[in-house]
């Protein structure tokens, strides 16, 4: 039986994750009194006691943990940002190709994707490999998010009654082009440089929107060609592509709230393509992906555990 430890399981990363683990009956959650989750001694026995650590915490804190394993037999599983682009860290989309899919199964440390650049990377990856995307391609891509990717905080925000106005309405952020996704979503897809990336965080609980637009000219081929590569790589059961998204001309960023696949779409015309993917950020964009990865990391179904039934 697999023992895991979550470290960080009070946080909204920990607690999906937990949501997902806890009446499983092919682990052994291994959990720290609520005075000693924060004592560095206590936090160091589980993290060397378990078989695979779950990291759901701040980036200075993560490194910290990775730093106390010393038992060379402890696997882990980031959700923080702060391996996702370091040496020796297999990031954990299975979904992008076989080769990643096989490291997942026997890295010893997995880095979970980030929710923003989880849509991105899964449109703009694939045209790489397959020449439809120039490595130097200068693009741009923009994505909407409900209030629960921000953390405790903003929820409480968000949900204080006597909030400020300024939240009833869409907010842009990441104005500087300093987000902390955009290292993984420009060097997970190769490019030379980054993507323009502009995030918004709406007022609702979770689901995500991840667009980016294509003029006909960065294609080295047609709408037609992307289409068929999406269709050929995302055939499920977590990623798929949808031929005919949209509601009625329309795409809801809370279309799949409290769902762990992702669905990919491309919508406009020959000379101005939209390649969209929509997920839940708590799901695909965090907690469902890092027990998709434990389940691959353990000889699991990869499904198991999450949530799929829409």
């Amino acid at each position: 039986m697999t023992k895991v430890f979550i470290d960080g399981k009070e946080g909204t990363t920990g607690l999906q994750i937990w949501e997902r683990l806890s009446d499983r009956d092919d682990l052994e959650l291994l959990i720290l009194p609520d005075e000693l989750r924060k004592d560095a001694a206590a936090r160091r026995q589980a993290l060397n006691s378990c078989d695979i650590a779950f990291f759901c915490l701040p980036d200075g804190a993560a490194k910290e943990a990775a730093a106390m394993i010393e038992n060379p037999a402890v696997r882990v599983i980031d959700a923080s940002t702060a391996h996702r682009t370091a040496p020796g860290w297999t990031y954990g989309f299975p979904e992008l190709s076989a080769d990643i899919h096989r490291s997942i199964e026997e890295a010893p440390r997995v880095a979970n994707p980030g929710c923003h650049a989880s849509g991105f990377i899964a449109l703009v990856r694939p045209l790489i490999d397959a020449g439809l995307l120039d490595k130097s391609v200068a693009l741009s891509c923009f994505s909407i998010t409900g209030y629960s990717g921000g953390g405790k905080k903003m929820i409480a925000g968000y949900e204080d009654s006597g909030r400020l106005s300024l939240l009833d309405a869409p907010r842009q952020y990441g104005l500087a082009q300093t987000h902390k996704h955009l290292p993984e979503m420009q060097t997970l897809c190769g490019l030379t440089t980054a993507p323009i990336f502009c995030p918004i965080v709406a007022d609702y609980y979770c689901g995500m929107e991840v667009t980016v637009p294509v003029h006909r000219e960065m294609l080295q081929g047609s709408a037609k060609d992307v289409r068929a590569v999406y269709q050929n790589l995302y055939t499920g059961p977590v990623v798929q592509y949808l031929s005919e998204a949209d509601e009625a001309g329309f795409l809801s960023a809370g279309k799949y709230a409290d769902w762990d696949g992702m669905e990919i779409s491309v919508h406009g015309n020959e000379d101005r393509v939209v390649l969209c993917a929509r997920y839940d950020n708590l799901g695909k964009g965090a907690s469902g992906a890092a027990v998709q990865s434990f389940n691959i990391m353990t000889g699991q179904p990869q499904t198991k555990g999450l949530r799929l039934g829409k």
